[in-house]
């Protein structure tokens, strides 16, 4: 997968490890698009190796950097998104913009853009433009809708594609509104297919010869795709599942469960030994041998009643009691957590899941490490976010321009 006319790779930051040595080393990303799922989706490249190069509008950047909590003007979701990338300021409506992407797309293995489909063509940035420029690049066309179908030209963002896949609709108590995620769920979840189905295409591309590829992707289809068992029940029996606060219609007891120092636990009984030693652990032993709740389908006709049991007994303990007979029992269950506690749980520490990153303009901030662990790898931060631009003039040297040309490229604002 190497990048035509690549720069030789970065260093990492410890001075140990070197980019190079990591499974995506030498690919080259150009990063163009905006916001959360296509950007997500080339940070997940660049913490394997991947040069990322991201594109952003002078003087404003990415919207990501004004969204959600900032730090003395520092957007933190723009810290940890913008990660291992380097920062270039283009103005893509201007043809000399335009024309220094394209200068750029001849050297890349991959494109990520999230722009409206008839924006990109006016701007000679589409899959056919740049695909003639480069017929191996790869592109991936993040979307609202995708890039056929009646919608395929309205904007979109991830709360459309939550409702609408069925999310909303499933999420909340049973007699409350549609509930909404507070976090970016449509775009976590577009973001993975979108970075496997780059790697399914650079497959293809570099072991079978196939050139590059256009990747739609969109905010509802993904995850509509991990809604499926409503369309299946639907499909084969005409039900149209409801929403049931935290119970779930596949198993019983499943549920979350307030305890006596208020706290609370989550708890499944989908394997159904795991119910019955539910029932032997709280003291109902005589549970586990009665056929009305010692049977999968017949206990979940009785979700309620078996609620109600595993509520009352857990009212009683503190969660610290409660855990302790689970664990010892063996019960799949586990403290509801909120992120003081979550960055505080021994397995998070002894796997080291969060790393606090140096940064230049917050001090440190502490984010979530790459996630997949490959043995003999360890994937990369080497820094979180640059600010906006810091890496123009060495990108675009790249190229072969002068500091002339571009201080010209500078005083026009095209960079």
């Amino acid at each position: 997968m190497a990048a035509r006319g690549a720069p030789a790779p970065l260093r990492r930051g410890d001075g140990e490890l070197s980019v190079d040595r990591l499974p995506l080393a030498g690919l080259r990303v150009l990063d163009m698009a905006s916001l959360a799922a296509a950007p997500l989706a080339a940070t997940y490249l660049g913490e394997f190796g991947a040069d990322v190069v991201k594109i952003e509008p002078p003087g404003v950047g990415d919207a990501i950097r004004g969204w959600g909590a900032q730090r003395d003007g520092v957007g933190l979701m723009w810290k940890s998104i913008g990660r291992n990338k380097r920062s270039v300021t283009v103005d893509l409506r201007t043809p000399d913009g335009q024309d220094l992407v394209r200068r750029l797309v001849e050297r890349c293995d991959v494109v990520v853009a999230n722009t409206r489909p008839q924006t990109l063509r006016r701007w000679g940035l589409d899959h056919e433009r740049l695909h003639a420029v480069n017929p191996q690049v790869v592109m991936l066309h993040v979307t609202g809708f995708g890039l056929s179908g009646p919608k395929s030209e309205r904007p979109g963002f991830g709360t459309l594609g939550e409702a609408m896949s069925g999310f909303a609709h499933m999420t909340g108590e049973a007699d409350g509104p549609p509930t909404l995620p507070a976090f970016m769920l449509a775009d976590s979840v577009a973001s993975l297919h979108a970075a496997f189905a780059v790697m399914t295409a650079l497959y293809d591309r570099d072991l079978r010869g196939a050139g590059g590829r256009l990747i739609d992707v969109n905010l509802l289809d993904p995850l509509a795709r991990i809604l499926e068992q409503s369309l299946l029940t639907w499909d084969q029996t005409g039900v149209v599942p409801h929403r049931a606060g935290n119970r779930w219609d596949i198993s019983a007891p499943r549920n979350t469960y307030r305890t006596a120092d208020d706290r609370w636990i989550a708890m499944s009984g989908s394997a159904p030994t795991v119910a019955l030693r539910v029932f032997r652990a709280i003291g109902r032993p005589e549970l586990a041998e009665d056929p009305e709740f010692a049977d999968p389908q017949r206990r979940l006709a009785r979700a309620g009643e078996v609620d109600a049991i595993v509520a009352d007994w857990v009212s009683r303990q503190t969660l610290e009691q409660a855990m302790a007979v689970f664990e010892a029992a063996e019960i799949a269950a586990a403290p509801v957590y909120d992120v003081t506690d979550l960055v505080a749980d021994d397995q998070m520490l002894a796997r080291e899941v969060f790393r606090r990153i140096p940064d230049d303009q917050l001090g440190s901030l502490l984010v979530q490490g790459p996630v997949p662990r490959l043995s003999g790898v360890e994937a990369r931060v080497d820094h979180l976010g640059p600010e906006l631009g810091a890496h123009t003039r060495e990108v675009l040297g790249e190229l072969g321009l002068t500091p002339a040309e571009l201080d010209d490229l500078a005083a026009r604002g095209i960079v």
